[in-house]
């Protein structure tokens, strides 16, 4: 099979590599289409390797149909299929535990269920599992143009929740608006920290981070939790220790990535049942971008660079 490989120059390379082997409990993919996300972007840097016993190539999420399955699986050959990767998805074909394979919802075609395993998982995870979201919560989601985003404020607002968001256009300031966010901040032109102590937050998913961390967590409603998932503003920040204290608020740094198989697959069960038939009914949308063949991946990774996207970008394989 063919693979989208990064040589030493940091370019894209479709090239030959061996047939990937079906483990005992794994189920062998055809690949249909690879949703992008900014830790492909960090892969191709050299930042964020593959977790062991995966394929060295990026691709956290892809969609397709079931080649081989286990004895005794729920999945049989040809059924569609997405699937949450620790990476292996800019190829032709994957293994994966079954455990973290799903069914792609009704009536949605592969190309946009290849765009949902990554980012409904993190956005689960973080405001679920990590931060105890319930109704009544004021949640704060950074980047809210984002597929993580975009996920994160249906999550919330599905659970009877007050969403802040941020965005970077007047555009997706309109587009996210349409899907429930209930406030939303320019980062460009409006003020962020006035808004936040307007509004104190109970829940904060923050990709951002950077040195207005500390003015920003410093506003939050006592025994807030702000989840930090990536750092793209910059990697520090000074902590108002005594406020966090005081309010006793939780910092929690987390990714889905490392997590374990069982972890993972826990998040997708609960992604299974309570989500997937909103997603099929309509009651939370996926949002597509742009959709690009494996070939122009270059560009695609462009449109995340530049922060073009309002959702998710794709990568289809022909077959």
């Amino acid at each position: 099979m063919h693979a989208m490989l990064i040589d030493a120059n940091k370019n894209f390379v479709w090239r030959e590599v061996a047939e990937p082997v079906r483990g005992e409990g794994d189920v062998l993919i055809a690949i249909a289409a690879a949703g992008l996300n900014r830790a492909d972007l960090l892969q191709r840097r050299g930042d964020y390797p593959s977790p062991p016993g995966w394929p060295e190539w990026p691709g956290l999420e892809v969609s397709g149909r079931v080649l081989e399955a286990p004895a005794g699986s729920r999945w049989r050959r040809g059924d569609q299929v997405c699937a949450l990767l620790g990476g292996g998805g800019y190829a032709e074909k994957v293994s994966a535990p079954a455990s973290l394979v799903l069914p792609a919802p009704a009536g949605l075609d592969l190309t946009a269920a290849a765009g949902l395993p990554e980012v409904f998982a993190t956005a689960y995870l973080n405001l679920v599992v990590e931060a105890g979201m319930k109704a009544g919560d004021v949640v704060f989601i950074q980047a809210g143009a984002s597929g993580v985003g975009l996920a994160a404020i249906q999550l919330a607002k599905q659970a009877g929740c007050k969403v802040i968001t941020t965005v970077g256009s007047p555009e997706k300031a309109a587009f996210v608006k349409t899907i429930g966010a209930d406030l939303v901040v320019n980062r460009k032109t409006e003020d962020l920290g006035a808004v936040l102590e307007a509004n104190p937050v109970d829940i904060a998913l923050d990709c951002a981070a950077g040195p207005a961390l500390g003015e920003h967590i410093a506003k939050m409603a006592p025994w807030g939790r702000w989840v930090l998932i990536a750092a793209l503003a910059g990697n520090r920040a000074e902590l108002p220790l005594d406020v966090l204290y005081k309010k006793r608020i939780r910092l929690i740094g987390s990714t889905l990535r490392s997590r374990t198989e069982e972890m993972k697959a826990a998040v997708l069960r609960a992604l299974e049942k309570d989500c997937w038939p909103k997603i099929a009914a309509g009651a939370i949308k996926t949002v597509v971008h742009r959709v690009l063949p494996m070939a122009e991946v270059a560009a695609a990774h462009a449109i995340l660079e530049r922060q073009e996207n309002i959702g998710k970008v794709i990568l289809t394989v022909a077959g």
